[in-house]
């Protein structure tokens, strides 16, 4: 089998790929890459003495896609993921939209060319924040949680937000060019007959994540505590109550295989959540306290800052993924971010690299 990853210099293509290549040492991995994250190169190289091929590219550009080899499938980990895309005055909005719905057309079109199945690592940010926004929280043990009397939005309950809660608008940016993505590939997949899956994912982390908040807050956190770097609490208060959920990459990959396997007639849903779930969930406040007694004392300072897309709680509801394809991660919370931490020990300057 011949598996083209797009990004795949990232975090996400690159652990992939590595674990892939581990599991199934027969397939043939390669990916493309633009390399514009910083940081992305470091693994390049270390991808390149696996035998894996790296393809210098950019899948803004069709040209750059349609010179790629043919593949069997294609697993779409190129993004940028940050819901402040396109609205922090540092980052282009037209930029986001090229990334994140742009580049997944052309991908699309490639699938249809070659009818090879289509996987998109979406996100749990397409869901509707103003029901999110609205949940009435309570605080326990440095965390919000949802209170249970309350009359939930449909779609989300205590154990979170499951796959029929609304996508409707606003999302951030961010999170409507990953819907429009979604709709795109299911609409390509339906009419060119090819086999497409959606994969929304919860905050993915692990070891070689890159220091930045966009990329993921767990590693940013930690790798940001290890180098006593300044942090804040932005939001609901400056006390750091705000709780996602963390998954790691590597627990993908017994869920990829099997859509992989999968009939093109079958009647799985196309779209699922992929997650760590409410056992896998931590606040910031929550992971400072870890990272106090992992590393030592850092400054957190308490800020009135609030930003138009954060949400006090964003949990998402695998319940489904493990009913359909009895699929749960592997990795707990705990293990993810001592992993993390490992890691941040053996580097000096991190956060500069990924900034």
């Amino acid at each position: 089998m011949r598996i083209l990853i797009t990004g795949i210099c990232g975090f996400v293509g690159s652990t992939l790929a590595k674990t892939l290549q581990e599991h199934y040492p027969d397939y043939e991995i390669f990916g493309i890459d633009n390399l514009s994250r910083s940081g992305s190169w470091l693994n390049k190289e270390p991808l390149q003495q696996r035998g894996i091929k790296i393809i210098c590219g950019d899948i803004r550009h069709s040209s750059d896609v349609d010179a790629l080899p043919a593949a069997d499938w294609v697993i779409d980990a190129a993004a940028n993921p940050s819901v402040l895309a396109g609205v922090d005055g540092k980052t282009s909005s037209l930029q986001l939209v090229q990334h994140n719905l742009f580049g997944t057309i052309n991908l699309l079109e490639y699938c249809k060319r070659h009818q090879a199945g289509f996987i998109l690592l979406s996100t749990s940010r397409v869901y509707s924040i103003s029901g999110l926004s609205q949940l009435q929280v309570t605080e326990a043990n440095g965390a919000f949680y949802p209170v249970p009397e309350q009359v939930f939005p449909v779609g989300i309950s205590p154990m979170g937000v499951s796959e029929n809660y609304s996508t409707d608008p606003p999302v951030s940016l961010y999170g409507s060019t990953k819907v429009a993505s979604e709709h795109l590939a299911l609409e390509y997949g339906a009419t060119f007959d090819f086999p497409v899956w959606i994969n929304r994912c919860g905050v993915m982390a692990g070891a070689g994540q890159f220091g930045h908040p966009g990329q993921g807050i767990f590693a940013f956190w930690i790798h940001s505590f290890r180098e006593n770097k300044p942090l804040k609490y932005i939001g609901f208060g400056g006390k750091g109550y705000q709780v996602r959920d963390c998954l790691h990459p590597r627990d993908l990959i017994s869920l990829l295989e099997k859509q992989f396997a999968e009939p093109l007639n079958t009647n799985k849903p196309r779209v699922i959540n992929i997650s760590g779930g409410i056992e896998n969930s931590m606040s910031l406040s929550q992971l400072s306290a870890w990272c106090k007694d992992w590393f030592g004392e850092n400054e957190v300072l308490e800020t009135n800052i609030e930003r138009v897309f954060d949400i006090p709680w964003m949990v998402l509801d695998p319940s489904k993924a493990e009913k359909v394809w009895e699929w749960i991660p592997q990795t707990g919370i705990y293990e993810v971010v001592r992993e993390i931490a490992e890691f941040a020990a053996q580097q000096q300057n991190w956060c500069t690299i990924s900034a």
